[in-house]
């Protein structure tokens, strides 16, 4: 099942406080974002990290129009829950130099 995000609050540094729709809370540090580059870039200037939101339309935490991440993803870290069934890479596949999933080949 998947959950929206309701609230965020910031706790300093790279923390944030997020709650879902069912209750459920917990602090996501975002320190590791800062390595990955691409959008998550601007999340090295801390005025920028500072001014997400949450779309309660689409029930993500955003940041402007550039960057938001999926509500699974910060539930299973917030929560401790782990990733659902259909996020988990398949058994046997391993990442491409793209991060796309590809089968293990067979020797």
């Amino acid at each position: 099942m998947l959950h929206d995000v309701v609230k965020a609050i910031y706790q300093g540094d790279y923390r944030i406080e997020i709650e879902f729709d069912d209750g459920q809370k917990g602090v996501v540090d975002f320190s590791r974002y800062l390595n990955r580059g691409g959008v998550f870039e601007r999340f090295k200037e801390i005025e920028f990290f500072r001014s997400f939101s949450v779309n309660a339309e689409l029930g993500v935490l955003t940041w402007g129009d550039e960057v938001d991440i999926a509500p699974e993803t910060l539930y299973a870290e917030a929560t401790g829950s782990g990733l659902p069934g259909w996020m988990e890479p398949e058994k046997g596949a391993s990442r491409d130099l793209h991060g796309s999933l590809s089968p293990t080949p067979v020797r």
